[in-house]
């Protein structure tokens, strides 16, 4: 399947619009999920000394920027959707870019670590190869990227008015490697649950 510029600017409006519109709903909703163990899969990675400097990259209402700041890093937020730049704005003191995923504007070298939670799989396929490579080049020398996502058949598609790309690991580690990326661990969530009962697939690389 090939997407026309027209198709992809239609995926972006119609899901930043649906985040939009359910924003405070999206916040109540995932205030309390607990993804403390893929922060933490993110820094055990990150070589040299704290604090470092991170980018959340579909930070959301800033949930995980406020768990960053408090553990001491200096942390920066990307957000597509602008209601959640706002909130992220307010409630974690941080810095918010407010950038697309396809339209990205991202210092070089600039980061110890990124923080992709439940964020690149609404990247189209055919967009990923250029979008990760960009991740790549934010990234300091040596720098880590951790991303968690829906995994599933290698499809992609509208799932009510969000699009998003579910990959299985194996294809996920083609794009990674492509990217110039080395795997450090992925897993699956949440722990501790039998493998059909664990939709999400997270894993951390290393920039190489």
């Amino acid at each position: 399947m090939s997407l026309h510029p027209d198709d992809l600017a239609s995926i972006t409006a119609t899901t930043l619009d649906d985040y939009n519109r359910n924003a405070e709903g999206f916040r109540e909703g995932t205030r309390d999920h607990d993804v403390s163990q893929n922060i933490e899969a993110l820094l055990r990675h990150i070589r040299g000394n704290a604090p470092f400097t991170l980018l959340d990259f579909g930070c959301g209402p800033g949930r995980d920027l406020q768990t960053f700041t408090r553990l001491g890093h200096h942390a920066i937020g990307l957000d597509g959707a602008q209601s959640f730049v706002a909130m992220a704005r307010v409630d974690s003191g941080c810095e918010v870019w407010h950038q697309d995923f396809l339209a990205l504007d991202l210092p070089a070298e600039r980061f110890d670590g990124i923080f992709a939670n439940a964020s690149l799989f609404h990247v189209p396929r055919q967009e990923l190869p250029r979008v990760l490579l960009q991740l790549h080049a934010a990234l300091k020398p040596g720098g880590v990227l951790f991303s968690s996502n829906p995994r599933g058949q290698n499809d992609e598609g509208w799932s009510g008015s969000r699009y998003g790309s579910w990959h299985d690991y194996e294809n996920w580690k083609v794009l990674l490697e492509a990217a110039g990326f080395e795997e450090l661990e992925h897993y699956y969530r949440p722990a501790g649950m039998p493998r059909a009962q664990q939709p999400w697939l997270a894993s951390v690389w290393r920039k190489s």
